[in-house]
């Protein structure tokens, strides 16, 4: 495998926090940023594209790739409902020469940490507040009532663990959390 240096920057934070928003943002910004497909055995949402923003695969499929070892982490983050990234679409990003970035979930990072260590910065994307983040959750108009309480009783549990990430940035300001951003992401692709 190629020597991956600082080539792998990863968001993670509780579902509504930004994350998302600020990996679009550098990706639009950097070319020299590729972003890691993450496969999901979840349904596709409507403004969704396979092979863009997931890899939309079937739960037989997921367990045939957990049993090979073929994923650098994984997660069922929610009963039934996989997530995880592949060896192998890290591998074909670095070996393209990309910084690759990744938007994943807290357990999937902590997981990328381990295995790749000093090789990857992780920056946990925390909201001003959970009141903040139950609001924006609900403002997204995404989710049932049942998927609301579970993301939000994931996320106050997700918030206990930003000690645990090399950065945290604060998003109260979606413009400042860019700003910030664009520190992370220069201060890596120098190196």
């Amino acid at each position: 495998m190629t020597s991956l240096k600082k080539q792998l920057l990863v968001f993670t934070a509780p579902s509504g926090a930004g994350k998302t928003t600020i990996v679009k943002y550098l990706l639009e910004k950097y070319n020299q940023f590729a972003f890691s497909v993450s496969a999901t055995t979840r349904g596709k949402r409507s403004n969704e594209v396979d092979g863009k923003d997931y890899y939309f695969i079937s739960q037989d499929e997921f367990k045939v790739n957990i049993q090979a070892n073929a994923f650098a982490e994984w997660e069922e983050v929610y009963a039934n409902q996989f997530y995880g990234t592949l060896k192998s679409e890290v591998e074909r990003l670095v070996e393209e020469g990309k910084c690759v970035l990744f938007d994943i979930d807290v357990k999937g990072a902590l997981r990328l940490k381990s295995l790749y260590r000093d090789r990857c910065h992780v920056v946990f994307v925390q909201p001003p507040s959970l009141e903040v983040l139950i609001l924006r959750l609900k403002n997204r108009n995404t989710e049932s009532t049942t998927t609301l309480k579970k993301r939000v009783d994931k996320a106050s549990l997700e918030l206990t663990f930003a000690n645990k990430f090399d950065q945290i940035l604060i998003n109260d300001n979606i413009e400042d959390a860019f700003k910030e951003a664009d520190q992370i992401a220069q201060t890596i692709l120098e190196h």
